[in-house]
């Protein structure tokens, strides 16, 4: 009778730990869902490099991990664009033809559910205004996002590095200055064809050169001694090459920052 009553007890027992365990784990999957519900989804439009793609991923998802305090990953969407094409036509100067290619990315993203996206690199804001015209989503630009963060830090001056087309243009940098930040360019030529050499044959191969950082620390430095308070990375390759312990002044990591307002959408921040 006495083993009898154990019995009872222990089945008891594990029959109210099962119902625990089915609890939490209705209760995580409820929370997951509610969570997925919650978000926005975002497009990524990548493969410029697919290096830095990767970046852009991984920043995000970790950024959502801790905002949930779990493994609630994002609902993104990416599309990956064929950066040999890309370089052939920046090359031939079609830049119409890579506009065209990042309208049929968006509109792609946009049929797949996605309520945004977003260049994944900078040189393809050169054709800003025309892929947006096209769309009926919003485009996260990633000099806006920039310049916020330079506001938070309350800077004055920056350094711009970038390619050869986004330094000597003015469709990132402009809209820097727009918001109120004077912004530094390399002037001569054949420092803009070297850091565009480096990005182009090293860094978007993932190819990290010694002798190439130091070149670019270089420049870095030269531009703090005419005043530049902080450095825009604004390629998004050089962040696999410059680290903030490499420098005294701020960094500004057009990766992070980019992906950084993509989580802000997501979360509806």
């Amino acid at each position: 009778m006495k083993v009898y009553f154990y019995f009872l007890i222990a089945l008891v027992l594990v029959s109210c730990n099962d119902a625990k365990v089915e609890k939490n784990e209705s209760d995580q999957s409820e929370m997951q869902t509610k969570n997925s519900k919650e978000m926005n989804v975002l497009g990524l439009i990548g493969g410029t490099s697919w290096h830095s793609t990767i970046e852009y991923y991984s920043a995000i998802n970790q950024a959502v991990n801790d905002h949930y305090g779990n493994n609630t990953n994002p609902p993104l969407l990416i599309y990956t664009m064929n950066q040999a094409k890309v370089h052939r036509f920046q090359i031939e100067n079609k830049w119409d033809s890579i506009a065209h290619m990042l309208v049929n990315a968006g509109l792609s993203l946009s049929k797949a559910g996605a309520e945004s996206v977003l260049f994944c690199a900078n040189t393809p804001h050169k054709v800003y205004d025309a892929v947006q015209e096209k769309l009926d989503i919003p485009v996260i630009h990633i000099a806006d996002a920039t310049a916020s963060a330079i506001h938070k830090q309350e800077l004055k001056k920056v350094l711009f590095l970038g390619t050869k087309y986004s330094m000597q243009e003015n469709f990132i940098t402009k809209r820097i200055k727009d918001n109120g930040i004077d912004v530094l360019v390399p002037q001569e030529q054949e420092v803009i064809d070297e850091l565009h050499r480096i990005i182009i044959e090293e860094l978007t191969y993932g190819n990290i050169v010694e002798s190439s950082k130091a070149y670019v620390l270089n420049v870095i430095q030269n531009s703090v001694e005419e005043g530049a308070e902080g450095v825009v990375l604004g390629c998004t390759e050089f962040p696999l090459m410059i680290f903030q312990e490499d420098l005294e002044i701020s960094i500004f990591d057009t990766t992070k920052i980019h992906s950084m307002a993509g989580v802000d959408f997501i979360l509806n921040k």
